[in-house]
C-alpha cells in the first residue's frame, strides 16, 4: 500500500511545494501541491483544487472551453466561436488571424 508521499503514477517519492498554476496563459497563483521528484507529476489537495476553481471563476476563465460544429458557407467550411471565447480573445469582425494545423487533431488560431 502506498503512503501519501508516494507518487500515484510512478511510485517514487513526492515532496510538498508551492506550484504556479495557470490556465489559458493566465497565471492564477501559487498553490500547495505534492510533486513527484521523478516524473514531476503534480497533485493538488481537494482544498487547493477548490481554491483554484474559485479563482478561475473570479477571473472569468471558468467554462471557456466549448464544443462547436463545423458549418458550411458556400464552398468553404466555417467554425463558429462561442461568445465567451470571442470576448476572452477580444475578437472583432475583420480581425486578421493566422490558422495553423499543429497535427491532424489540433488547429491553432493566432491573432
Amino acid at each position: 500500500m502506498k503512503d501519501e508521499n508516494t507518487c500515484w503514477d510512478c511510485g517514487k517519492k513526492m515532496v510538498k511545494k508551492n506550484v504556479d498554476y495557470s490556465l489559458y496563459g493566465i497565471v492564477i497563483g501559487k498553490f500547495p501541491a505534492l510533486v513527484c521528484e521523478s516524473c514531476k507529476e503534480t497533485f493538488f489537495s481537494e482544498e487547493a483544487s477548490k481554491k483554484i476553481t474559485q479563482m478561475v471563476k473570479e477571473k472569468g476563465l471558468w467554462g471557456l472551453q466549448a464544443k462547436t460544429k463545423i458549418g458550411q458557407a458556400g464552398k468553404t467550411l466555417d467554425i463558429r466561436l462561442p461568445k465567451k471565447i470571442i470576448e476572452f480573445l477580444k475578437f472583432k469582425k475583420g480581425t486578421e488571424v493566422t490558422i495553423t494545423p499543429e497535427n491532424q487533431n489540433k488547429l491553432i488560431i493566432t491573432v
